[in-house]
């Protein structure tokens, strides 16, 4: 494996732009929003059974016995719960074998509906991958070396919708754009081998007409009932009226202490959310990307300082980082084709909770 090191290839950026020497100090309150909290309820239940589903569709048999399944447990995010507890609350995802005496440890596969619904999720993988190896390309481009740690994608592979073993299936098909590497700490990484400038354009320009000039705004949105003070609201004013860096660019020439690099700070998340299918990402996967984006130490206040643009859920005993403006109510703006069929996964979710209860309310029975 190769050894890396920095790689000097990112476009240059001038800031002849005075740049003021502090951060205004601005405190603005966190509001509840019900709605977009409302996206983010039972996604860690669906991550694990998504988890769990993905393990057993990969196994040649189609099944396996609980205790495969459980080695993977703190991964799938099961601390609370046993993987075969966890399992009977779905019996519309999750088939237990009968039990014989061969089977000393109960055996799960998946049942018919749940493999139909992942054959649908493998052929929107198939019709989708341009665009996933795409936006993978545009975040290692995000990074000073376009490299990333696999255990930093890894921490992104829900949000990104990666397929499963992405580095296994999706990755050896593309060696024309990714290489593996050997990183100084040991660990392997992901480099991107080639700068496509074509697509080293964020969302933000893109949503610009043309001839815009470079001091581009966000668009920002608040929740109902969110009131600004008349100074928040003249430093927001004047704060979105400073130079907009692209996230793509080398931001070395910024003074990290200034309005400005904020600014960027906040491009650069903006851009990495858009790039998820989801339009957001929990705020712990976010740890590890400070030093590949070039960023400073607290580097996550910006969210705080910017509820208008970032939404910060705290529903599923996490927080979860979302892009406003992504979102109409519930609706998100651009539906990617996962989320529809995570959608369906959830509602078959539902459908089982609902069965388990009442199996073990004792007005079903266990027959079937």
């Amino acid at each position: 494996m190769l050894i890396v090191k920095r790689i000097h290839t990112r476009p240059r950026q001038g800031f002849a732009y005075h740049q003021m020497l502090s951060v205004v100090n601005v405190k603005l309150k966190w509001v509840k929003d019900n709605i977009l909290d409302s996206i983010v309820a039972g996604e860690q239940d669906l991550k694990a059974a998504w988890e769990l589903k993905d393990m057993i569709a990969a196994d040649p048999h189609n099944c396996l016995p609980v205790h495969r399944l459980s080695k993977r447990r703190r991964q799938v995010g099961l601390l609370d719960i046993k993987v075969s507890s966890f399992m009977r609350r779905y019996p519309t995802l999750f088939q237990e074998f009968p039990q014989h005496d061969d089977f000393k440890v109960p055996w799960f596969r998946l049942t018919e509906k749940a493999t139909e619904l992942h054959h649908e999720e493998l052929e929107a993988l198939q019709d989708s991958e341009d665009a996933l190896v795409e936006r993978l390309c545009r975040l290692l481009m995000l990074t000073v070396d376009k490299t990333l740690p696999l255990q930093t994608i890894d921490q992104l592979k829900w949000d990104f919708g990666l397929p499963y073993l992405y580095s296994e299936t999706l990755i050896p098909r593309y060696l024309q754009f990714f290489r593996f590497v050997q990183l100084q700490d040991g660990r392997t990484g992901l480099q991107l081998t080639m700068w496509d400038e074509s697509i080293a354009i964020s969302e933000l320009q893109k949503s610009q007409p043309v001839g815009t000039g470079t001091c581009l705004a966000f668009p920002v949105k608040f929740t109902r009932g969110f009131g600004l003070k008349k100074k928040c609201m003249a430093w927001l004013r004047e704060w979105q009226t400073l130079p907009y860096t692209s996230p793509y660019a080398d931001p070395s020439g910024l003074d990290p202490r200034t309005d400005i690099s904020e600014k960027r700070i906040v491009g650069v998340f903006h851009e990495l959310l858009h790039l998820t299918i989801g339009k957001r990402t929990e705020r712990k996967n976010l740890s590890n990307l400070r030093k590949p984006l070039q960023l400073p130490q607290k580097f996550t206040k910006v969210f705080e300082r910017h509820p208008g643009i970032f939404y910060i859920s705290q529903k599923g005993g996490t927080q979860t980082i979302i892009l406003r403006e992504a979102y109409d109510g519930q609706e998100l703006g651009m539906m990617h084709p996962l989320i529809t069929i995570r959608e369906k996964f959830m509602d078959m979710m539902k459908e089982g909770r609902l069965v388990a209860w009442w199996k073990e309310d004792g007005s079903g029975t266990n027959e079937g």
